[in-house]
């Protein structure tokens, strides 16, 4: 009795693979489509090294503590204010420099009007008209040159890199920094701790960091600005 069921499903599925022939339709198919690698959450994911590492510097620490001295934060804004006005300079450049394709042309105008308005707001708010009389702490002035090089040397995508590592790291700093309302620092965790790098830099370093050396060049890049992140936080006070 069995033999003859066994005997029965050999020939329905001979039956089959009969008709899949004549008909053109495989009986099984394989889905061979591989997702795209997700470039975006892979930089940081590789650099997340560095970002404890700024977690621990001992401005973020005192920051934590409310015993910050003021001078330090001070000197810190001011640092970051010609930091500000210095990179939305280049970006000015960009979108004169890089007119297609659309998408990308749109993305340095869209930071290059965030970061003029921010870079406005805190010249107002710290009294300053220009930054021409800053001059910038050395791990200020390397972090700056590093952009210019990239500005100049690198295909325009990878200065859209460039740009990322201070977005993430701010936002992320923000968020692990534990401090309530009352400590004197808690307006730099407000100010921080919201945003959405994803919005801008996702799909288009997704869509343009394609072959094994953009990918390469692009988590150089990443890795270097994150580490003069971690310099810069790390610079202004020593103890």
């Amino acid at each position: 009795m069995e033999s003859g069921k066994r005997l029965c499903c050999q020939a329905l599925w001979a039956a089959l693979w009969l008709l899949s022939i004549c008909s053109g339709v495989p009986t099984t198919s394989i889905d061979t489509e591989v997702d795209p690698p997700d470039v975006y959450n892979s930089l940081w994911i590789n650099s997340t090294d560095i970002a404890m590492e700024t977690l621990r510097t001992p401005f973020v620490k005192h920051m934590k503590l409310g015993d910050l001295q003021s001078d330090d934060y001070v000197n810190f804004m001011i640092q970051d204010i010609n930091y500000l006005v210095k990179v939305t300079e280049m970006l000015k450049e960009m979108t004169e420099k890089v007119k297609s394709p659309k998408n990308l042309q749109e993305f340095f105008k869209g930071r290059y009007e965030s970061y003029k308005k921010f870079a406005q707001q805190m010249l107002k708010q710290f009294s300053l008209n220009a930054v021409s009389e800053i001059k910038p702490i050395p791990a200020m002035e390397k972090y700056l040159k590093d952009y210019k090089d990239i500005k100049d040397n690198d295909k325009p995508i990878f200065f859209a890199v460039s740009l990322l590592p201070c977005s993430r790291l701010w936002i992320w700093l923000a968020n692990e920094l534990d401090i309530g309302y009352g400590n004197a620092y808690f307006i730099w965790k407000k100010n921080n701790m919201y945003g959405n790098p994803e919005k801008h830099y996702k799909k288009l370093l997704n869509s343009y960091l394609k072959t094994p050396e953009d990918i390469k060049r692009a988590k150089e890049i990443f890795h270097q600005q994150m580490q003069h992140e971690h310099n810069f936080f790390a610079a202004v006070t020593a103890a």
